[in-house]
């Protein structure tokens, strides 16, 4: 049955609708005008009257568009529209009628009857479909006067009736909506609140340029689906760019409902929405189950993946919170914010340096941890070619010393997060983040072959949005400064997720891996399709309302050391393997035996701490096989002036 809606069209059940119930209030008019004596007094009439309203009244609505209208936002504006329409059906009828049958057989008070019982068939189930999915009767009737700036709205959810009805209510609202787009294109040619839907995003061009002959050309195109995917977002942004449009978001529904819209904002596309992906569904309940009532520790607690895992731990009420960093700053403004938003919580911010067992000894000692998320590790590729020595130390020894910790201590799960850098690496960076997985996964192994002891989780994902030291935080400098924006090749490209969504995922993952999952596996998170970082900084500058190659120019400044083209989240050696969550990915293990390589990482802690460069990195190619060391690439164009 819904299949068959879907194919003839809501818009023609709703015409069928009226029309239906405009033969239904002939008849129930002349029922309460006559009683039971209906029948018997106009059984001649009685057909004849009910067919020609009938006619009449299908006429009127087709002529006045009135099943255009969405009965899910049913409002005041679809009332006097109803009104309008039933008064010309009646002011049309009753002189037809006088021409057929002069009126003979027609009860006068008949006319005044009609009117009031088709109003209420018409407007009756609307109001009262809309009254059953609101569950409220205060935005029923709202109606006001347009705001100044004109602006189309891409979707045709709740956000869209919810921004058409603020701005109707809210005296001296800055915008007035010209028009509707509707990404899924089944409701062309309806209209919500009044407002018509008036075609899809790959029409929008025609669409302005059809509004522009009206004098009603938008100046801004607002989107009101909080979860549009972000290619989507991407292609509207290029539209709207060519067309001179600003493009904007509403803010979450959450944020409507709890000012009852008043002093309605939009605010900017961020970065965020272009690189936006449906919502993996995520078991909360599991992760509350995990963390309520646990004592947790985080390394790393400071950094950009470690501080959010901080503000979503917190949410879900640790027993205790042990924030460890060796950064001061760092921790001092994740335990404010900590504060802030937990400020009743029992926790600890504790200075130290992972590379440091008998600092972790003793925390571990004292805070007694059950679960244990390491975040802490040098991530800038770069910086680690530079400090190869320092870079070992932390990402390699620095897990191998938390991962003995949390063993000694009974911990019951050890979450590690990794990067695709670790895959097939190219810098020192990468190679010592895939030890530590190695480690982490040889542990885990062991664990499963004894029957007991510390689960070792390893996640590993791409680049973080935002984080520190990443693109775009430089990107937005360098538009600040004007420009150029710089790209080291025309070619390179990364896999993107937000902080907020690699650490949801992050804690998906310690559900999955704490609670059975195949032992000594790598957890993957699904990032999508990998972007490319010069149409990154493209789409930033046209977020600022530039043109790229015109007003600021994207230079290419070649590959730094130890940088890669193409990044990939998988080894071809690795079995990936579905799991519960869709979203999460697990990479079966590669790894050599825990014994052999516990004495390869006490050969390694001793030559960084003899300071031997050279031996470090050649013990590190042995250990990591695929380790090919820095990556070439043609030297690019220094200037890209096309947009």
């Amino acid at each position: 049955m819904a299949d068959f809606f879907r194919r003839i069209g809501h818009p023609w059940i709703a015409f069928t609708h009226d029309t239906v119930m405009a033969a239904i209030s002939f008849l129930i008019s002349l029922y309460l005008r006559l009683g039971g004596e209906v029948f018997d007094y106009a059984q001649d009439f009685l057909l004849e009257g009910v067919a020609i309203f009938t006619a009449v009244a299908a006429g009127v609505f087709l002529s006045m568009r009135l099943y255009r209208g969405i009965w899910r936002y049913a409002s005041l504006d679809d009332l006097v529209a109803i009104t309008r329409a039933v008064t010309l059906v009646i002011l049309l009828f009753t002189p037809l009628m006088f021409m057929l049958t002069r009126l003979e057989d027609l009860p006068r008070s008949l006319i005044v009857i009609n009117w009031f019982v088709l109003m209420a068939l018409l407007g009756g189930p609307r109001f009262l479909y809309r009254l059953i999915k609101d569950r409220r009767l205060d935005h029923l009737l709202e109606r006001g006067a347009y705001p100044r700036v004109p602006v189309l709205l891409v979707g045709t959810g709740e956000g869209t009736e919810m921004f058409i009805r603020a701005t109707d209510h809210e005296a001296g609202a800055a915008f007035r909506v010209v028009g509707v787009i509707d990404e899924k294109g089944t409701r062309i040619g309806r209209n919500i609140r009044g407002v018509p839907i008036l075609g899809t995003p790959g029409k929008l061009r025609e669409i302005v340029e059809r509004l522009e002959r009206r004098n009603e050309r938008p100046q801004r195109l607002i989107l009101t689906r909080q979860n549009m995917d972000g290619a989507k977002i991407g292609e509207i942004l290029e539209i709207a760019d060519g067309l001179g449009l600003s493009l904007s978001r509403l803010p979450k529904l959450t944020d409507f409902q709890r000012s009852d819209a008043e002093g309605l904002e939009v605010r900017p596309i961020a970065i965020d929405d272009l690189l936006g992906r449906p919502q993996a569904v995520l078991d909360r309940d599991a992760m509350r189950e995990m963390i309520s009532g646990r004592r947790v520790l985080i390394t790393g607690a400071g950094g950009t993946i470690g501080s959010e895992l901080v503000r979503q731990i917190s949410d879900y009420v640790p027993a205790h919170l042990t924030l460890f960093d060796n950064s001061e700053f760092n921790l001092y403004q994740i335990d404010g914010q900590l504060a802030g938003r937990q400020d009743g919580m029992s926790r600890s911010t504790l200075l130290g340096d992972v590379r440091d067992q008998d600092r972790l000894a003793s925390v571990f000692s004292r805070e007694a941890p059950d679960l244990v998320f390491h975040a802490a590790a040098l991530k800038h590729v770069p910086m680690v070619e530079q400090n190869p020595i320092e870079g070992t130390l932390t990402n390699a020894i620095g897990t191998r010393n938390v991962a003995e910790a949390c063993r000694k201590a009974g911990v019951a799960a050890m979450v590690m997060v990794s990067t695709d850098k670790a895959v097939n690496p190219a810098n020192v960076m990468g190679a010592t983040k895939r030890l530590a997985e190695s480690y982490c996964q040889s542990l885990d192994l062991a664990a499963a072959a004894s029957g007991n002891g510390t689960r070792f989780v390893t996640v590993r994902f791409g680049n973080v949005l935002g984080s520190t030291g990443s693109v775009v935080p430089l990107f937005q400098e360098q538009l600040r400064r004007g420009g150029p924006l710089t790209v080291t090749h025309p070619d390179i490209n990364r896999y993107f997720m937000t902080v907020r969504e690699a650490v949801e995922l992050v804690l998906q993952a310690s559900v999955l891996g704490a609670h059975g999952e195949k032992h000594g596996g790598i957890f993957v998170l699904d990032m999508g399709e990998p972007i490319r970082i010069q149409d990154l900084a493209k789409q930033m500058i046209r977020l600022a309302g530039l043109h790229p190659g015109t007003d600021v120019h994207i230079e290419f400044t070649g590959l730094r050391p130890g940088e890669k083209l193409h990044e990939e989240l998988f080894h071809s050696s690795e079995k990936l393997l579905e799991t519960a969550c869709k979203g999460i990915l697990l990479a079966t293990p590669r790894t050599a035996d825990h014994a052999i390589l516990a004495r390869a990482f006490e050969e390694l802690a001793g030559l960084c701490r003899s300071r031997k460069t050279d031996d470090v990195k050649e013990l590190l190619n042995q250990l990591v096989p695929e380790f090919k060391g820095p990556e070439t690439a043609p030297s690019p164009i220094s200037r890209e002036s096309a947009s």
